[in-house]
């Protein structure tokens, strides 16, 4: 049993989907030489969320009954999809803020609202005029791919609103690197059957997360500030390809170190990552360097790890100090 407690009495709705096509376009973001990213057209804004309303108000609805204050989970339902219809953002981060701070204009019984946000991927496909493929303003295909996650918490203060909690995630990624990976040095001991490997594929899946120094930066309304959760993810991809990893712990300190050199206005980049890397069955192919491999047995390792801007300037001066060498 978890020992963690919500000490406010707590209550919400999961799984409200909305789509809404025509949001405002996402312009004007810091382009990077890792991303081909310049904005999102948010011709269709597919969202699913999470709402989390807490308030000493709703304490008698559990020890009494009385549900005289409770907001029903429907109404809550049908307050986020309306809303989505008069958001004028760009951004999920901008709009769980929008959605929070009306839950507290509108319910006074609510002192702190928390919404998470996935943005549901799809794709745009192309189309062919006068023999040139472009893509289609009209059509799109949903992805199975990573998501960009968005969590926002707001609490009602004596005076106003204060943002308690902003985190912006990019969920299941997942990258497989053929070769140039190493996992050697470790612990060997009566339990160690796993062998050292100079040179093997790894195949991780990804959840990073980042928080900004300043909670307003996240909402894109000033979108030189906002990070894009593809160029977090193209980021990643290109650090994989660039550095020769000595673990996975290697690899994401690396990339959280980049991401925060890149990006000052982050305050700190967390990953929870996992190890899939197949298990080798053919090592030797005639007249190629290929082999064959299968899916892993079922247990895998993971690490949970956060990079902090103290650790990307240590990073960042060590990489100058080497290439003056």
């Amino acid at each position: 049993m978890s020992k963690n407690h919500q000490a406010t009495p707590a209550y919400g709705k999961g799984s409200v989907l909305a789509y809404r096509t025509y949001l405002p376009s996402l312009t004007g973001v810091k382009v990077i030489p890792e991303s081909s990213f310049k904005g999102r057209e948010n011709i269709l804004f597919a969202a699913n969320i999470e709402v989390t309303v807490a308030g000493e108000a709703f304490r008698p609805s559990f020890s009494e009954g009385d549900n005289s204050l409770v907001v029903a989970t429907d109404s809550m339902k049908n307050f986020i999809q309306r809303h989505l219809g008069t958001f004028q953002g760009t951004t999920m981060e901008g709009f769980l803020d929008y959605t929070a701070r009306a839950f507290l204009d509108k319910y006074d019984q609510i002192s702190s609202v928390e919404l998470k946000g996935d943005l549901l991927s799809f794709e745009q496909m192309d189309r062919t005029m006068s023999e040139e493929r472009t893509p289609s303003q009209l059509v799109f295909k949903q992805s199975n791919n990573e998501q960009s996650q968005a969590t926002i918490q707001i609490e009602r203060t004596a005076s106003e609103y204060e943002i308690t909690k902003q985190q912006s995630s990019l969920k299941d990624l997942q990258l497989i690197k053929v070769q140039g990976n190493s996992f050697s040095g470790f612990v060997r001991d009566e339990y160690t059957t796993l062998p050292e490997d100079s040179n093997r594929p790894l195949f991780i899946y990804l959840n990073i997360h980042w928080t900004y120094e300043h909670n307003h930066e996240a909402l894109g309304d000033q979108p030189a500030k906002y990070v894009a959760a593809e160029q977090i993810r193209d980021l990643a991809a290109s650090i994989f390809d660039q550095t020769q990893t000595k673990s996975i712990q290697h690899l994401i300190y690396v990339i959280g170190c980049s991401i925060l050199n890149i990006f000052p206005q982050l305050l700190y980049v967390s990953f929870e990552s996992q190890n899939h890397t197949w298990d080798l069955i053919v090592d030797d192919i005639p007249n190629s360097e290929g082999k064959v491999y299968t899916e892993p047995r079922p247990p895998y390792g993971f690490q949970l790890f956060t990079v902090t801007r103290e650790d990307a300037a240590k990073e960042k001066a060590q990489h100058a100090a080497e290439s003056a060498q």
